[in-house]
């Protein structure tokens, strides 16, 4: 459940990462989740400019998203392992955001960088980046 503020607010969006069981049984469990993410969205541009005009035209190109997790929370080791062979193995993995406890979004993903400091006698910092197959669908 998100936090909330204390006149009833959101305190950030709960952002769920998903890998699929080992049995590919296309279930998939949570691995980590984290509040505080960022989000990018991108439309590349066709340009369908005349040489007869200075100005370009352009129409709308491919779509992009990706997720940046600064601070991913990871509850265990198996949960790291699970996301660490995903993105050597080139695995899909889910991410799903929530609001208030209900799913509201899922896209299909793929790890572009997972990186981990560990150090000695402090808690390890996991940040990833995840960039989406497809199209952002509703739960």
């Amino acid at each position: 459940m998100p936090t909330q503020g204390p006149n009833g607010e959101v305190n950030g969006k709960d952002v769920l990462v998903l890998v699929e069981n080992p049995d590919n049984s296309g279930i998939y469990q949570v691995i980590a989740s984290q509040r505080g993410v960022d989000f990018g969205e991108t439309t590349g541009p066709i340009d369908i400019s005349s040489k007869e005009r200075r100005e370009g035209v352009f129409l709308p190109g491919r779509y992009g998203s990706t997720i940046t997790f600064d601070h991913l929370y990871i509850p265990n080791a198996s949960g790291y392992n699970r996301l660490k062979n995903a993105m050597r193995n080139g695995e899909y993995v889910r991410i799903m955001r929530t609001e208030f406890g209900t799913n509201t979004e899922k896209a299909r993903a793929v790890i572009t960088a997972l990186n981990g400091s560990f150090p000695d006698n402090e808690a390890a910092v996991i940040s990833a980046d995840f960039t989406v197959s497809g199209a952002w669908e509703t739960p």
